[in-house]
């Protein structure tokens, strides 16, 4: 079995300076992940969002709250958004990307100052809302890249720029492309 190797901590640090140099009000989305069942991942070129689904085809809306499965799934967790340029350093393969759990990976700065809770995006035809609960690296994040990588996204400087990635909600139903613009927008 080819198991990857972690990046360490020292590799993950010297690539601070890329992932800052993100973009600020437009990006691109560069993958889209379908989760259609625990532990399995679907690679889109275009995918459609919707209020009350999230990604449609994802198991977003069956897996119930992270704090409890008899509580229903929590709307502002709909979408798992991370910056590629994080994923691209932690993972080292394209391939291994859907590991992270997110369906959103887009080239755009993701840090609270540039995307504080109710920032919208528009990307597609779909407008989502950047929501307040954070993201953070989970037991399946620290298996698969290892603990550098989840004590690197989880550091307050990790946590400043949400490294691990930010939550969101879909506020306007709408298709998405792999390559579509991801823009801050003041659209409903």
């Amino acid at each position: 079995m080819n198991v990857a190797r972690h990046v360490t901590m020292e590799e993950l640090e010297a690539g601070l300076d890329e992932i800052r140099r993100s973009p600020n009000d437009e990006g691109v989305l560069k993958m889209i992940v379908r989760r259609p069942r625990s532990n399995e991942r679907e690679m889109l070129e275009e995918g459609e969002l919707d209020p009350g689904e999230g990604l449609v085809g994802d198991s977003w809306k069956h897996r119930g709250s992270s704090r409890s499965s008899n509580r229903p799934p929590n709307p502002d967790t709909q979408l798992n958004v991370m910056n590629s340029r994080v994923i691209a350093l932690v993972a080292r393969d394209t391939d291994r990307w859907c590991l992270a759990g997110d369906q959103l990976f887009v080239d755009l700065d993701l840090s609270a100052e540039n995307l504080p809770a109710g920032t919208r995006l528009a990307l597609g035809s779909a407008v989502i809302e950047v929501a307040a609960p954070p993201h953070t690296g989970c037991r399946k994040f620290g298996e698969r890249f290892g603990l550098d990588a989840v004590n690197f996204v989880n550091s307050p400087l990790g946590r400043q720029l949400h490294l691990r990635g930010i939550n969101a909600r879909v506020v306007r139903a709408g298709v998405i492309r792999v390559g579509d613009p991801v823009k801050k927008t003041l659209d409903a």
